[in-house]
């Protein structure tokens, strides 16, 4: 089979979604690449494929008690998604190069930072993170949905808890713990009732006893809400703040990049008020939608203050 057959093939079983298709197609490549004396080619083919395999066979169904309580994902995002101020890049960078690199720290009896809590308005960049951090690393995203977790039954929500932890314990990945505040309140609050006592206590025997190879990370929108035992069983909190002036251009520069020649950002600034960075993202996608659907209408600051003034309205009542 000539190079240029080879290369049809193989995009036509990408796109046809025929997986086995494109792994025989790509063992024939490697097969030819090998009859020519480039072993090192062929080889490496090889490898892609076994690795390919190999992750496939790892990422089984999940137990049926864990089905629609957890999500499953691998993200494609990277550092440079994220515009945050450059003390949270630095934390997110040194949590990454400490788990690539903590066969270094084991030889001198020191962790990774593996538990890890975010916390900040919503639309500030935690979920991003979790993502970037499970993308920089090659794990899969295990996204705990808490409004499942948590069921009116005595008992039923520290079991799963335990199910959920024994997952962490065998399939390695990166465990995000959305909208915390839902276990983690405050056991002395007034209103608490002993269920959801007894489900925090279990979470932090839980996380005080994991030592997988997995990361956890927790997501909170307002850690004044949370009891404060749960900060020593972290290895770090970080803060994440609704953006900075300079932050609210960068992310205007980010999205409108294509249509920013006639755009005067710093005008649009004063308007942009309590935005998150989430909105600010979704207010730009508004004006990109309208500058597509009608031709007449280029890209202005006009239209991009419309559309801030209107995400303004539906979140700042």
């Amino acid at each position: 089979m000539a190079k240029a057959e080879y290369i049809i093939s193989l995009i036509k079983s990408h796109y046809n979604n025929e997986p086995e298709r494109f792994s025989t197609v790509a063992l024939q490549i490697a097969a030819h690449e090998a009859k020519l004396g480039h072993t090192f080619v062929a080889n490496e083919i090889k490898n892609i494929i076994d690795k390919a395999k190999e992750t496939k066979h790892k990422n089984k169904i999940l137990a049926p008690d864990l089905q629609g309580l957890i999500q499953e994902n691998v993200p494609a995002v990277n550092l440079s998604n994220i515009i945050a101020p450059q003390d949270i890049k630095s934390k997110i960078n040194r949590i990454i190069s400490e788990f690539v690199q903590r066969d270094k720290l084991l030889k001198h009896d020191l962790e990774n930072r593996r538990k890890i809590m975010l916390s900040g308005p919503p639309g500030t960049g935690k979920t991003l993170t979790a993502s970037i951090v499970a993308n920089e690393l090659k794990l899969p995203l295990y996204t705990i949905l808490m409004d499942k977790m948590v069921t009116k039954f005595m008992g039923e929500t520290s079991a799963k808890l335990r199910q959920v932890f024994d997952l962490i314990e065998q399939r390695q990945g990166v465990y995000l713990f959305d909208e915390f505040d839902a276990i983690g309140g405050e056991r002395s609050r007034d209103n608490d009732v002993g269920e959801m006592r007894r489900v925090l206590n279990s979470f932090l025997q839980f996380i005080e006893r994991d030592s997988s190879d997995s990361l956890i990370i927790a997501i909170t929108n307002n850690k004044e809400l949370l009891d404060q035992a749960l900060f020593r069983r972290f290895d770090d909190v970080i803060l994440y703040n609704l953006p900075s002036s300079e932050e609210k251009e960068e992310l205007l520069k980010n999205r409108l990049a294509q249509f920013a020649k006639k755009i005067k950002f710093k005008d649009l600034l004063p308007d942009i008020n309590g935005l998150s960075h989430a909105e600010i993202s979704l207010a730009c996608i508004d004006a990109i939608k309208e500058t597509v659907l009608n031709e007449k209408q280029p890209m202005n600051n006009e239209l991009i203050l419309k559309a801030i003034k209107d995400r303004n309205a539906a979140y700042h009542k």
